[in-house]
């Protein structure tokens, strides 16, 4: 579905007047160059950025810490299999289930 001139120039207009974004991050004082020989993964520009509103909605802010950690945890085949088998959020359901006991041990 292709928009309108009226609707084109619209979104034009509604995204020239959003303001530059900043796109420091504490937590990367490098700022995406390359410090290992990993792939380099480039900072968007601003303009690519602009022209997809959603995906800068979604990006952290300077200073925000993510919700959950990461780590590595080693269970039985047969426990990882079981909470498999409950679907696609088993994650979720194995961090209901410690957190369940982690209360109940208070």
């Amino acid at each position: 579905m292709s928009l309108s001139a009226r609707e084109n120039r619209r979104t034009r207009a509604r995204l020239e007047a959003l303001p530059e974004p900043d796109l420091t991050d504490p937590d990367n004082p490098n700022g995406g160059r390359r410090i290992s020989s990993g792939p380099r993964v480039p900072n968007p520009c601003p303009e690519i950025l602009a022209a997809f509103p959603r995906t800068l909605a979604r990006m952290r802010g300077p200073g925000e810490k993510p919700r959950k950690l990461q780590q590595t945890l080693r269970l039985d085949p047969d426990v990882l299999a079981y909470f498999k088998a409950e679907g696609r959020l088993w994650q979720r359901h194995i961090n209901a289930v410690l957190r369940e006991a982690m209360e109940q041990g208070r």
